[in-house]
């Protein structure tokens, strides 16, 4: 299988990203053990990405890992953010995480939300 078909079917988490979600974890009282990336119905263009930390997965999971984070996506959510990139940056102006996903048509000027 290519490259850009594996894509289709996955998420992609940078390295700078795994970092701050690890510290994260580390700063919550007793240390989760995924961080679940989802969509939910909402927000200004339709749909709005969520992250949480999870202690389990479910059967309808999809698990990833980067760099031993543990990452799982609802098989559900899967296609509307194959091939989007998770990423995060420091800085005063627009630090964050960020969500680079090609199969988004639109996204508001925050990019919390988008419509496929």
């Amino acid at each position: 299988m290519t490259e850009q078909m594996e894509n289709t079917k996955s998420i992609t988490i940078t390295p700078s990203a795994v970092v701050e979600v690890k510290r994260l974890m580390a700063l919550e009282k007793e240390t989760p053990s995924y961080l679940r990336i989802g969509v939910e119905a909402g927000g200004c263009s339709g749909m709005s990405y969520s992250l949480s930390f999870e202690d389990q997965s479910t059967a309808d999971d999809i698990n990833f890992e980067f760099e031993n984070l543990k990452v799982i996506v609802d098989a559900k959510a899967l296609p509307y953010l194959a091939g989007t990139v998770l990423d995060y940056k420091t800085g005063l102006v627009g630090g964050g995480f960020s969500f680079n996903n090609p199969s988004a048509k639109r996204s508001c000027s925050c990019g919390s939300s988008f419509t496929c």
